[in-house]
């Protein structure tokens, strides 16, 4: 069985980027744009982990997560917040949120995220 991983990202750069990482270990990936669209899907088809960025247009990342992370039906799904947003206090805020990591977007983005899959088991 395949993971699913919901790809939050508002720039179709990044999110195909992002989507070719988690795809080569062999996870299904489904990318929205933006907030809403983020809880209405995660609502409806629960995803086994959402990755989430914080700078989206209408309800910003955090917004997103604190939401998701006070719903029955959701607050179980695994968040990883990856942002470019990468101060202590933004890291803080989005750990507050409830995210259960917060990876900067850096040149060690995509080894931190996957080594994140790892220790939630979603990866070998």
């Amino acid at each position: 069985m395949a993971y699913e991983v919901l790809l939050v990202e508002d720039s179709p750069t990044q999110a195909h980027q992002i989507r070719e990482t988690l795809e080569g270990v062999g996870l299904l990936v489904r990318v929205v744009g933006d907030g809403p669209d983020a809880v209405r899907e995660a609502m409806t088809h629960p995803p086994h982990l959402i990755v989430l960025d914080v700078n989206l247009p209408s309800m910003d990342g955090y917004q997103v997560c604190r939401r998701l992370k006070r719903n029955p039906s959701t607050r179980d799904i695994p968040v990883i917040m990856l942002t470019e947003h990468a101060s202590p206090k933004e890291t803080m805020t989005g750990l507050q949120a409830g995210a259960d990591d917060y990876i900067p977007k850096d040149i060690f983005a995509g080894e931190h995220l996957l080594d994140t899959l790892r220790e939630l088991g979603l990866i070998e």
